[in-house]
């Protein structure tokens, strides 16, 4: 493995969600230069101070930012979370035509200071906005990519965690597709050890899981961020941990394999479009792991996602 030494990492966006990002990169140590960059000056330079105050409690990352884009120079890692975010009721897609004009105006620029970065969509919805964004730079589908259902399957794993009486760490189980409303879990991989999830006895002495169980905790997975947004206007805690945790996986070139989004190639005959699948992510970007089996109905509810996707990403070329 390469580490890349002096890492930065720039964030792009000081709203809830990016601001949380940085935040949680700098508490992590993610990486060693921390940037934090929006075109709104004031509140861009109020939340680099709030941080930076915090300095002494980090380690040994660092915080800069502003509302001139030469911040990103010489990024290794370039989280993008800018755009209009999520009212409540609204669903992903809604949001899709003002954030795809967003992300087509910003990427080229971007892309002019930070050339060798590796950059990660978070921006909803962040899986056609990946496709647009790919499209307008030529990237190689590796280098730019979403964010996609890593929080999805953390907030998956958490739920089945409490349930079974394990440890989150303990759980295997994956959600795919969009990191939206076609998303589903890959329960014919799901484990808990070693144990399938439906053979799984709970050590308190509950009752095993069942299919119908299993479809509930489905949907209030998918649903979780609607809840959450009803409550307090954002996503922005969770979102800001796996989005760190996404930029150590890189910076680190770990090979770690998570659910991100990246353009697919021919992936069990899907094309053109962004879908979060198990993928090795390291210092070259993410790689979807093609011999990824999919259950029957879950190739169709995969395939079901893609041709979603496709149609809002074609309304907007």
């Amino acid at each position: 493995m390469s580490v890349i030494e002096n890492s930065k990492l720039t964030v792009v966006g000081a709203g809830a969600v990016g601001s949380s990002v940085a935040y949680a990169a700098l508490i992590r140590g993610s990486a060693r230069h921390v940037a934090l960059y929006d075109i709104a000056a004031e509140k861009t330079e109020a939340e680099v101070l709030d941080l930076a105050h915090g300095a002494q409690f980090t380690g040994s990352s660092d915080i800069i930012g502003g509302a001139d884009i030469s911040v990103a120079a010489g990024s290794h890692v370039v989280v993008i979370t800018a755009g209009a975010k999520q009212k409540p009721g609204q669903t992903r897609i809604e949001l899709a035509g003002v954030n795809a004009n967003i992300l087509k105006s910003m990427m080229p620029r971007l892309l002019d200071v930070a050339p060798d970065a590796t950059y990660v969509i978070v921006t909803n919805p962040c899986d056609v906005l990946t496709v647009l964004s790919q499209e307008a730079t030529g990237l190689p589908y590796e280098r730019i990519f979403a964010s996609g259902t890593v929080l999805d399957t953390s907030r998956l794993r958490w739920k089945l965690a409490q349930r079974a009486g394990v440890s989150i760490s303990s759980v295997h189980a994956y959600i795919v597709g969009e990191h939206g409303d076609t998303e589903f879990p890959l329960w014919s991989h799901a484990t808990i050890g070693t144990v399938p999830i439906l053979d799984w006895e709970p050590l308190d002495g509950q009752p095993r899981f069942t299919v119908d169980e299993l479809d509930q905790i489905a949907v209030d997975v998918r649903d979780a961020a609607y809840k959450v947004i009803q409550g307090k206007g954002a996503t922005n805690y969770a979102i800001g941990l796996s989005s760190a945790r996404i930029v150590e996986a890189v910076l680190n070139d770990e090979h770690a394999v998570m659910p991100v989004s990246t353009v697919l190639d021919d992936f069990h005959g899907v094309s053109g479009v962004a879908l979060s699948v198990p993928s090795v992510v390291s210092r070259t970007g993410a790689a979807p792991i093609r011999t990824t089996a999919f259950s029957p109905s879950e190739l169709g509810l995969f395939r079901r996602s893609a041709d979603a996707l496709r149609e809002v990403a074609d309304t907007l070329r």
